[in-house]
């Protein structure tokens, strides 16, 4: 049982941030963080004053079934009362501690999606542009918006590189466990002797960052502008458009090849603000070792994280053991919620075993 006086806390500090943001005096990056934080608790203190509610309310009912004063009838409807509020109560708690669960700040925001060609040649970059129209459908579903920052084509299809922005409330917190190496099992289109190649494609998804997080130096960079290049047509550009950014202190590189050079230099800084921001998570991270310890994997994007065989019609999620034959749904994007689902359950329960040993 969830002690009443950590519930109480829970509601204060809702209530303390309310009168903050109601003062109206905040400076608007500690607005900002105000805000994120308050709706990040609304549904928190929602939850804890139900509970706390139901909790007096049982405890009145108890107190009137055990009253020799109170006529006999009265007692038993007191007592048969108190027996339906306890098992509310048990959901409302059961309710409240997942919401208690220790959060990633980072989890309600948009977020940059990043899609790569890995080993397999042609076939990786069929591969990677079947993973990103993937997640298109899959945020398409979802009713998130999905703009595309950059794209390099593949000679034969598919994408050797594509970066896209995913608007939404709680994209990251769905898709940050999609981050890593992805493996295909399938016969090409150009293999004349059947044979099955095994190809891979490299994902990461990274939280959208704003100013306010990130403080990108002018100094700190290097902007450089050149002619787009690409498989060819009408997406090769005739003029120096393309913007390749430098973060001088890092090393990142960032280059945006769309047709407005204007535009190109907005999104390069987005997609960088996105990556320092994130280099900044895995710092902190690293540092919280115990937290480490019950995140799905090792979080290296360097890691093999799931199988799409398709003579099997199979789909391996490595991490926790998830194996679906449904990988016709999962690859057109209606069925990628049954393993985004299942991983964050996962994830779930590791943090509520964590919490009950602590």
């Amino acid at each position: 049982m969830i002690p009443d006086q950590k519930i109480e806390a829970v509601i204060a500090r809702f209530d303390m941030i309310s009168a903050r943001m109601a003062e109206g005096d905040a400076e608007p990056s500690a607005f900002i963080k105000l805000s994120r934080e308050f709706a990040e608790l609304e549904p928190v203190a929602e939850k804890a004053r139900a509970v706390l509610s139901t909790r007096r309310q049982i405890a009145e009912a108890e107190a009137l079934a055990e009253d020799p004063a109170t006529e006999r009838d009265l007692r038993a409807l007191a007592r048969e009362e108190a027996g339906e509020l306890a098992e509310t109560l048990e959901g409302l708690e059961e309710e409240l501690q997942l919401l208690l669960l220790p959060k990633d700040e980072a989890d309600a925001r948009s977020a940059i999606l990043e899609v790569r060609a890995g080993t397999g040649g042609d076939e990786a970059a069929l591969f990677a542009g079947d993973l990103f129209r993937m997640y298109q459908r899959h945020a398409a579903a979802r009713g998130w918006k999905v703009e595309i920052l950059s794209q390099s084509e593949g000679e034969v299809g598919g994408f050797k590189e594509i970066i896209a922005r995913i608007d939404g409330g709680g994209v990251f917190g769905e898709l940050k466990f999609e981050s890593g190496v992805h493996r295909v099992q399938r016969v090409p289109e150009t293999e004349s002797g059947g044979r099955i190649h095994t190809s891979a494609a490299t994902v990461a998804v990274l939280p959208e960052a704003q100013e306010v997080d990130i403080d990108i130096r002018a100094e700190d960079i290097r902007i450089d502008t050149m002619r787009a290049s690409g498989a060819g047509g009408q997406h090769v550009n005739t003029t120096d458009s393309a913007v390749r950014i430098t973060h001088l202190p890092t090393g990142i590189v960032v280059t945006s090849s769309e047709k407005s050079q204007h535009q190109n230099r907005a999104r390069a800084m987005e997609v960088l603000r996105a990556r320092l921001y994130e280099m900044e998570r895995e710092r902190a991270d690293s540092e919280r070792s115990s937290a480490r310890k019950i995140q799905i994997g090792s979080g290296d994007r360097s890691e093999r994280i799931r199988t799409y065989n398709f003579p099997q019609g199979r789909v391996t999620d490595h991490r926790i053991g998830l194996t679906l034959y449904t990988l016709p749904q999962v690859i057109e994007g209606s069925g990628l919620g049954e393993v985004i689902e299942a991983l964050l359950t996962h994830q779930r329960m590791a943090l509520l075993a964590a919490e009950q040993q602590a």
